[in-house]
């Protein structure tokens, strides 16, 4: 193949690999949960931001700048979810995979905040924020996959795309910003920030101080829709959405990026439907969907019709800004397609598909 190396496949994976490409790869969407801040983990998030606090005077002046943070600690948990992801190519299932980016994003925001106060550096807008972690993960998800297609003798490639999604400038969620970003800050650092920034939205947040509030917008249509789908007709495994995608709006010139964060379990929905996914695996913390969760009356659930799943729902079963974005997403793709939906853990994830375990959504 002129122009490209590709490390050839052992006997028994280039038999597998005619098996697969004698058929219709069946599609899934994997949605990946990040770990951590970009590039921590999520317990070396609260003690850079915990540290960070530390620094900040409440004007914002920096009294040190040691703060560290393990570039490694990402990496690492991406190439754990890596082999679970390349375990369903093995199973011939053509992988597109979204995954979210909001501590990373909190991350970049804080550490434009520390730019700003030490160098006199402009901030970066949220928008840029959501664009550049998108890309920086992305980069990250690409390489891994590589590695194990590599390590594993597959004929496999992956491509990340910087995803656009199209938001309606009258979207109540802008009237309403219901989305935390970033860092908590003390009384008299929220002052200070509501007179350097008009436009934020800083609420008081359980005790734990002040925290920016941001619109959290519904996507509506994804730009590069029509080039993913070439990709996917390639052969090529995806990785998409990243972070819910960069908001948008329509504009008379083309688009225009907008300072809010969209739900990457909405997006993926979407792009599940957009590219016609078999399955919609969705990626968690747990094994199981489970009702009475974090109590002794706790029960697992393996398995529920759309039916089932909204009953918990009016119930109140499910946290919201946890299980509950995940499971109405879930039941919008399954009401949409009439297929199957998936929640559970990365590890789980062969035995949920193979086996049955997790929590299937069923019409």
């Amino acid at each position: 193949m002129r122009g490209r190396f590709r490390r050839p496949p052992s006997p028994a994976r280039f038999r597998e690999a005619r098996f697969r490409a004698s058929r219709h790869l069946v599609r899934i969407l994997f949605i990946h949960q990040p770990v951590g801040p970009y590039p921590g983990t999520r317990h070396r998030e609260k003690q850079t931001c915990r540290h960070a606090r530390s620094q900040l005077s409440p004007s914002g002046e920096i009294r040190s700048s040691s703060v560290r943070t393990p570039r490694q600690d990402q990496y690492r948990a991406l190439c754990v979810t890596g082999k679970h992801i390349v375990s369903l190519v093995e199973l011939g299932y053509q992988v597109v995979v979204t995954y979210g980016n909001g501590p990373q994003v909190g991350f970049l925001l804080w550490r434009s905040e520390v730019a700003h106060a030490t160098s006199g550096l402009h901030g970066l807008p949220l928008v840029t924020c959501v664009a550049d972690t998108q890309g920086g993960i992305g980069y990250q998800i690409q390489q891994t996959l590589k590695n194990e297609f590599l390590r594993r003798g597959l004929c496999e490639d992956s491509i990340a795309v910087l995803t656009q999604v199209v938001v309606d400038k009258d979207d109540p969620g802008f009237r309403n910003p219901t989305k935390p970003v970033g860092e908590f800050y003390p009384p008299e650092r929220a002052e200070v920030l509501r007179r350097e920034n008009p436009s934020w939205v800083l609420r008081e947040d359980a005790g734990r101080g002040f925290r920016r509030y941001v619109p959290s917008p519904r996507p509506l249509e994804i730009v590069e829709e029509a080039g993913l789908k070439t990709l996917l007709a390639s052969g090529l495994h995806l990785i998409a959405g990243g972070g819910g995608g960069i908001p948008v709006f329509r504009t008379e010139g083309g688009y225009e990026g907008v300072d809010a964060v969209v739900d990457k379990d909405l997006t993926s929905c979407l792009l599940a439907k957009r590219i016609k996914s078999d399955l919609f695996v969705i990626s968690t913390a747990v094994s199981n969907v489970a009702i009475h969760f974090g109590t002794p009356e706790q029960e697992n659930i393996s398995r529920m019709t759309v039916a089932e799943a909204m009953a918990c729902v009016e119930a109140g079963y499910f946290a919201p800004g946890s299980m509950l974005p995940k499971v109405l997403a879930a039941v919008d793709f399954v009401r949409a397609t009439g297929k199957e939906a998936i929640i559970t853990s990365p590890e789980n994830v062969r035995a949920a598909v193979v086996e049955g375990k997790g929590t299937h959504i069923v019409p």
